[in-house]
């Protein structure tokens, strides 16, 4: 055979054996899942709350179970990517809307952990689709290692719900966030028990981690799915920020301040999620958390420090 036609099905057969493979790879991937990157993925039952699961080489680390229905589905996806077992299931934190689901994960053999704090509400306050976690952790940071990844679980103090946990996996800069960034949208209606000024230091915290990707439980960027990166962050800390500063701005010029939750606009903001219909509540939050003092708020607790 002539040397230039061995040639050409040498790359025809390349050709076909990556497309081939492409195709294989696009039939494997649900479209309710997102590739972070590798091994890293992020899930949606309704495009409303997101979760993110790891496979590593000894098993699947998930993380936020949402309710039973979102579970189950988040379940059947992970066995369609991998035959691995799951190993374990991270909450964030309390909420029941966040919280639910753990028995599905736990009926496949999953460890379900959450940080004390978490935990002791749960025990306490335990959901109609709920279970009680398997093991609580306390402290600011717990390392878990499953195969050749580690996932740390920063706790970052009072900010919202209680033992509310950040999720970075070092080696490929990525982070879970639950609750505390929401992208493109303005702060969630009347902002329930979140402690505003804890809030803002705990995105702080969040902006100077070591992450280039993020996977958020609640998104509104065009991609939901495939998160988002650390300017989510930054800006919704500048969003808490400008709605402040455009009160005293008001109330520096002599406007009474109980007129301006239905006057103050923000065009800045305009095209982020549920702005004509929250944005009033949240400047109504803000503004009495200036007149009155922050709340939530409860002492610090020992292993807080350790």
């Amino acid at each position: 055979m002539h040397t230039l036609s061995k040639q050409l099905i040498t790359i025809l057969a390349a050709v076909l054996i990556t497309a081939i493979s492409s195709t294989v790879k696009g039939q494997t991937l649900p479209k309710n899942v997102a590739k972070i990157d590798k091994n890293v993925y992020s899930y949606s039952l309704d495009g409303e709350y997101f979760s993110m699961f790891i496979v590593t080489t000894d098993g699947v680390i998930a993380i936020e179970s949402i309710n039973s229905m979102h579970a189950k589905g988040m379940v059947e996806v992970i066995k369609k990517i991998t035959p691995k077992p799951i190993k374990y299931l991270l909450h964030s934190h309390n909420h029941w809307d966040h919280a639910s689901g753990g028995q599905v994960f736990k009926d496949v053999g999953a460890k379900t952990i959450a940080h004390v704090e978490a935990y002791e509400w749960m025990k306490a306050n335990t959901g109609r689709d709920m279970a009680v976690p398997d093991e609580s952790w306390a402290g600011n940071i717990k390392d878990i290692t499953l195969g050749e990844t580690t996932v740390e679980l920063h706790y970052l103090g009072m900010n919202h719900g209680l033992g509310m946990t950040v999720f970075l996996i070092p080696q490929q800069k990525i982070a879970y966030v639950a609750d505390l960034v929401t992208p493109h949208r303005v702060l969630f209606n009347i902002v329930p028990d979140f402690n505003i000024k804890e809030w803002e230091r705990s995105l702080e915290e969040i902006i100077n981690m070591d992450f280039e990707k993020a996977v958020y439980s609640h998104n509104h960027n065009a991609s939901p799915l495939n998160g988002g990166n650390k300017q989510d962050a930054k800006d919704n800390l500048q969003l808490i920020r400008d709605i402040r500063a455009g009160l005293y701005a008001e109330m520096e010029k002599g406007t009474n301040p109980m007129t301006l939750p239905s006057t103050m606009k923000l065009p800045k903001y305009k095209d982020w999620a549920m702005y004509d219909e929250w944005l009033p509540m949240n400047i109504w939050r803000i503004l009495l958390d200036e007149f009155m003092g922050p709340f939530p708020w409860r002492p610090n607790h020992e292993y807080q420090n350790e």
